[in-house]
């Protein structure tokens, strides 16, 4: 079965600043308020739907000393985000209402699209799919549930060159090759409606990415269980001869990590157990969630972070 994006995670500095844009005005609903495992001075914010599907989440590490990254080779160049096809009209008007800066609305692929930055520069868009209003809408962020996202619609990577990261995608993932427009060829997951598309965008001999504000840390594919990943794993080595790391419990899944080959962090994530396994499913990222192995330094790590409330 093709693989889709499982989430993505960005680099940003103020934690409540991040809150009142991605809930406030994107609409979307804080679906687990945890910690970076790996520096638990530091939040980890997840946003998705409202059950935390696959696909819909977009993660952040606010680091508020960091510097801002440099756009370049060998990164993700923008999130996209799905909402229904006559709903781009709304969002315009409701980006002039927040004070949001934006472009005018383009045609790409055949589907109007409206980028637009956050206030860290995340490059992000919107993109009016049909069709897409069927999938569920997160009514809780003061959007009208007819406008609302729905997940992602495609990430895109600005690469040297594109074709040995074209083949991990198709060969390890699943995508296949659905289109091009100048520079940038589209792969798309068959049968993944939410996250299902990657765009390649090729530069040449460019300026390389520094990472910062602003810039995506990494992109995570689905594996449905341990043996999926497994064996995603492996056509890696056999196939293309790159090795991922060892397997990491995140908690809400589990995570191998490698670089493709245009050097932008790949991970692969399990699908299970899902962000509801410490927390019932209408109260989500409501309190501060920490797994087992911090939770005798709970006291410690909430009086350093920041007030989200």
């Amino acid at each position: 079965m093709p693989s889709g994006i499982h989430h993505i995670t960005t680099i940003a500095s103020s934690a409540r600043r991040n809150l009142d844009f991605y809930t406030g005005t994107l609409g979307l609903r804080l679906v687990k308020k945890t910690v970076n495992f790996d520096d638990p001075s530091t939040y980890h914010l997840y946003y998705g739907d409202g059950a935390g599907h696959p696909g819909t989440i977009l993660t952040f590490f606010p680091w508020d000393r960091a510097a801002p990254g440099r756009p370049g080779i060998g990164e993700a160049q923008e999130i996209a985000f799905s909402v229904p096809e006559g709903s781009i009209g709304y969002w315009a008007h409701r980006f002039v209402e927040k004070g949001v800066g934006h472009d005018p609305p383009t045609k790409r692929f055949d589907q109007t699209s409206l980028a637009f930055k956050d206030l860290d520069g995340t490059r992000l868009a919107l993109c009016g799919v049909k069709g897409i209003e069927e999938k569920p809408a997160w009514n809780g962020g003061g959007v009208p549930p007819e406008h609302s996202i729905r997940g992602f619609h495609s990430v895109s990577l600005l690469l040297a060159e594109a074709g040995p990261t074209a083949a991990i995608l198709t060969d390890v993932f699943g995508f296949v090759a659905n289109g091009r427009e100048v520079a940038t060829q589209r792969y798309r997951a068959p049968g993944v409606d939410v996250g299902g598309i990657v765009e390649l965008r090729t530069a040449g001999e460019y300026l390389s990415a520094r990472p910062g504000l602003g810039s995506v840390h990494h992109i995570a594919f689905r594996a449905a269980d341990d043996a999926a990943q497994a064996a995603m794993a492996a056509k890696l080595v056999r196939h293309h001869g790159l090795h991922t790391t060892e397997q990491t419990d995140r908690q809400y899944f589990r995570s191998i990590y490698f670089r493709e080959p245009g050097r932008v962090l790949f991970e692969i994530a399990t699908d299970l157990p899902g962000f509801a396994v410490d927390e019932p499913l209408q109260s989500l990222g409501q309190a501060l969630k920490l797994p087992p192995f911090l939770e005798g330094c709970r006291a410690e790590i909430e009086s350093e972070l920041p007030e989200l409330d």
